[in-house]
């Protein structure tokens, strides 16, 4: 499973001896409870995370990968949110390509909304950030065709890949979210990948604690992509 371990090393490699305090799971904790007990309002709002092993859950118990828990903390927040998990481990951007169109096909009903996160394991394999940028577009290509918004988990590059190579994967990101209009998280892993402690003992995958970062960090981002309403303007 070398690959479905790949998906966070690269940016794990930027860490080097970070520290902070992990935070704790008394938060985790209280935010299931507002979960479960926060009145929920308006329609239902169907969003597909759809990814590698950041969005499958590796390692992880049911319930905690970051799918999961994102859909608890949009509830939490009195949002009728639906988070389908669409991630699969080792999956490149061209392996997700290639399964877009029959993941949605498969939905009952048209997303909401796609959080797109892929590019992670091209830079294990080297690909060359062009290739990683015409795969994405034509996911987003595909999406704008259905009308339907995304939201984009940006990542980064390490510098040991070269300052040229660096800098055209990290570019792409931000230049895809403006040519094809969709909102984006410029780096997903910023709230762990200096944080050891995040960090499964495999010192690539984020722990429970660290799926929980994730979500807290962007939530509110999650929240505001998702399209107004149309049935309350009246």
């Amino acid at each position: 499973m070398r690959l479905a371990r790949s998906s966070i090393i690269a940016v794990i490699l930027l860490a080097g001896c970070g520290s902070g305090d992990a935070p704790p799971r008394e938060t985790a904790a209280r935010e299931d409870i507002a979960a479960e007990a926060a009145p929920v309002s308006g329609p239902e709002r169907r969003i597909l995370a759809f990814g590698n092993s950041l969005f499958a859950g590796y390692n992880l118990a049911d319930g905690e990968s970051y799918p999961a828990r994102l859909e608890q903390a949009l509830r939490a927040r009195g949002i009728d949110a639906r988070v389908a998990n669409a991630g699969v481990s080792g999956d490149t951007s061209a392996a997700g390509l290639q399964r877009l169109a029959f993941t949605l096909d498969a939905q009952e009903r048209a997303p909401d909304l796609v959080i797109l996160e892929l590019g992670g394991n091209d830079l294990l394999r080297g690909l060359q950030p062009a290739e990683t940028q015409a795969n994405l577009a034509r996911m987003l290509e595909i999406l704008r065709e259905r009308d339907i918004p995304v939201l984009l988990m940006g990542m980064r590059a390490p510098p040991n890949y070269g300052p040229e190579y660096q800098q055209a994967f990290d570019a792409l990101y931000p230049a895809l979210a403006a040519e094809y209009g969709a909102d984006l998280v410029p780096f997903f892993l910023e709230p762990v990948y200096d944080r050891p402690e995040l960090i499964q003992p495999d010192r690539i995958h984020p722990t429970a604690e660290g799926i929980d970062a994730l979500v807290a960090a962007t939530a509110d981002e999650v929240a505001a992509a998702l399209p107004e309403d149309e049935t309350s303007g009246d």
